[in-house]
C-alpha cells in the first residue's frame, strides 16, 4: 500500500531554505563617530574576543574604513598596554583592560 505524500510547497534540492543574513548597520557610521580614539579602553574592548583577539568585520558589524581605523586603535592601546596581546593575560588578571 503506497501512501500519498502530504504537498508542503516548492522545495529547494538538499531541503533547506535560503539564508539571507540580515544587513547589520556600522555603529561607528550610525552615531557619525569618525575618530577611533586609542585611549578609550571601554569602547575597544567589546571589539576584542575573550582571546584577546580583535573580531572580524562579519561579527562586529563595522564598515571597512572604520574596522581599519578600529584595527589600528586597538593595535596601539595595546602598544602602551592599555590592552593585552594575549589571552594569557586575561585569564590572569580576570578581564580586557581592568586598572586597579
Amino acid at each position: 500500500m503506497v501512501q500519498a505524500r502530504e504537498v508542503r510547497g516548492p522545495r529547494r534540492p538538499g531541503g533547506r531554505a535560503k539564508y539571507i543574513p540580515k544587513r547589520r548597520v556600522c555603529a561607528f557610521c550610525r552615531d557619525k563617530i569618525e575618530k577611533i580614539d586609542y585611549k578609550d579602553v571601554v569602547l575597544l574592548r567589546s571589539y576584542i574576543s575573550d582571546r584577546g583577539k580583535i573580531t572580524p568585520r562579519r561579527k562586529s558589524g563595522a564598515c571597512a574604513r572604520h574596522q581599519r581605523r578600529l584595527s589600528l586603535a586597538i593595535k596601539r592601546a595595546r602598544h602602551l598596554a592599555l590592552l593585552p596581546y594575549v589571552a594569557e593575560h586575561i585569564r590572569r588578571t580576570g578581564g580586557v583592560g581592568l586598572k586597579s
